[in-house]
């Protein structure tokens, strides 16, 4: 009933802009007030999760992709989480529109505070069956889609001398897997485009900072709509996360930016660090094991649906949401990602442990 508190809520995201959602408490926020938040890829999977993640904080939330269904839907659940929500409807791989975006953020919103780089598009397929258009693709949104909102963020944000950009990418950023070629470079040319801008912020000693958050295998959408060229259906390789584990990962280091880099997810770390040790030995690892670890047993349909050149949540099409077919599976809370964001507090704990331990050695 368009009458009623949701009516009025719905009413306010088709226009583009909802306030904060009568009758919903927002979440408390630890910084000094609400913050201006962007999130590119909101429609779905994880950047649907963080802007719910955002709006539980009680901030604002500019929601930036293609598909008009998706963002709908995120709108509300901003509104009804806490925040506001602002749709723009935006291809990211065209970098007029993501300034246009970024005018159109401050104009309703205020200043942006933090810009979350998390949009990507990707390719099931083994190298020699992508075609070279597809690779150009999938590049363009992954990689140039995250140059072309850093750059609009930092020409804002420079000027001010304040901000946070945060990348979302995964443990594909350093270790390459089979079938997903296009996204690995993506991916490789992220984390190597935000080293060199790090550099440069603290060579200038701006209060700008940029973070990446490097992610585990998710319960995504991505595994429905991703273009495949696989015998069955893609999977995400075990063990497989929620999205909201990466949401909350993700407003962290949106709150601790001087930390370069944050891991999620036990397999993330293992991942990462049996690449820095032995490399070749993954790579064996990985040729045998990746094939089928990355394939359901239900075969490919051609009438799948494919949103690498259009979104397939358009007015006609289906809301995909956050979640993708995995929630029987899918880790809804990690012990590593914790750990992660109270390592202050398990740091201190150690420390006292380890003194008692002394303490008591002596007095025996």
């Amino acid at each position: 009933m368009r009458g009623g508190r949701r009516g009025r809520a719905r009413a306010a995201t088709d226009r583009g802009f909802a306030p904060v959602c009568e009758g919903y408490p927002a979440a408390v926020n630890t910084r000094s007030g609400p913050r201006t938040v962007v999130v590119t890829g909101a429609s779905g999977g994880v950047g649907r999760a963080t802007a719910r993640a955002f709006a539980a904080r009680g901030d604002r939330v500019a929601l930036l992709a293609r598909g008009r269904r998706g963002l709908d839907a995120a709108a509300r659940e901003v509104v009804e989480a806490g925040g506001q929500a602002l749709v723009v409807p935006v291809d990211v791989a065209d970098h007029l529109a993501v300034r246009a975006a970024a005018d159109r953020v401050e104009e309703a919103f205020g200043p942006v505070d933090v810009w979350v780089n998390n949009a990507s598009a990707t390719v099931f397929a083994p190298f020699v069956e992508i075609e070279p258009d597809e690779f150009r693709r999938a590049t363009e949104v992954t990689y140039l889609g995250c140059v072309y909102g850093t750059h609009a963020a930092l020409s804002r944000m420079l000027p001010r001398d304040h901000g946070t950009i945060v990348q979302v990418g995964s443990a594909q950023a350093y270790r390459g897997m089979p079938l997903q070629a296009a996204y690995c470079g993506a991916e490789h040319a992220i984390q190597g485009m935000n080293e060199a801008l790090r550099c440069e912020l603290l060579h200038e000693g701006s209060k700008v900072r940029t973070t990446m958050v490097q992610l585990p295998a998710l319960n995504t959408p991505q595994f429905r709509w991703a273009l495949s060229r696989l015998p069955h259906r893609p999977r995400p390789v075990p063990p497989v996360y929620q999205p909201e584990v990466a949401a909350r990962a993700i407003v962290h280091a949106a709150d601790h930016p001087d930390r370069r880099e944050h891991w999620v997810g036990g397999s993330t770390v293992a991942a990462l660090l049996a690449n820095a040790v032995a490399p070749g030995l993954l790579d064996r690892c990985l040729a045998r094991t990746a094939f089928a670890s990355q394939q359901t047993v239900l075969p490919r349909e051609d009438m799948d649906p494919v949103n690498l050149w259009h979104p397939e949540d358009g007015p006609d099409g289906h809301d995909f949401g956050a979640h993708g077919t995995f929630d029987d599976r899918a880790v809804r809370h990690g012990v590593q990602p914790w750990l992660a964001r109270h390592r202050g507090a398990v740091a201190a704990v150690a420390a006292a442990a380890g003194v008692g331990a002394a303490g008591l050695r002596r007095r025996r």
